[in-house]
């Protein structure tokens, strides 16, 4: 395979895998508050703002994946001739948010659906129920500067 291949394909795991856990988590949590908003439709903005949380991580696949494009020459225009090895250098790079990025989504999805259990029965303690989701969020945030700096490093 040639290096851009490589490199397009890590970027595309990158947004893709951590695209997809987003996608899981919100419709989790989403899930959850649709039935608490049932009952009290008031409700709506505290679960909203949980609903929001396993989004971050999509968010954060996509960043890497902008910035392996704009470093490869895709954004810009001016595609770069890169070794096979610089390709896999990019892909392996790509790998802590795609993979982090999937499974904390996922993860964080669960631990604010629980939290839109809290909301339902004492709303006053929201607050707890975003620093259990939260904290899930840590590791994401770590895979996606792990993968930026290691991005960073590679000559191209």
């Amino acid at each position: 395979m040639t290096g851009i291949v490589l490199a397009i394909l890590g970027a595309a795991l990158a947004v893709v895998l951590s695209g997809i856990g987003s996608a899981f988590g919100v419709g989790l949590v989403g899930q959850s508050a649709a039935g608490v908003i049932t009952e009290d439709p008031d409700k709506f903005g505290q679960t909203l703002l949980l609903q929001a949380l396993p989004g971050t991580q999509g968010i954060y696949g996509l960043l890497t994946g902008f910035i392996i494009m704009q470093r490869i020459g895709i954004i810009g225009g001016n595609l770069l001739p890169l070794t096979p090895e610089q390709g896999y250098s990019i892909l392996m790079a790509s790998l802590p948010i795609a993979i982090v990025g999937l499974l904390s989504a996922i993860y964080q999805g669960r631990a604010a659906a629980a939290g839109i259990g809290i909301v339902a029965r004492r709303p006053e303690e929201l607050g707890k129920a975003i620093i259990f989701a939260v904290m899930v969020e840590t590791y994401a945030v770590l895979a996606l500067l792990a993968s930026i700096m290691m991005l960073f490093g590679i000559a191209v």
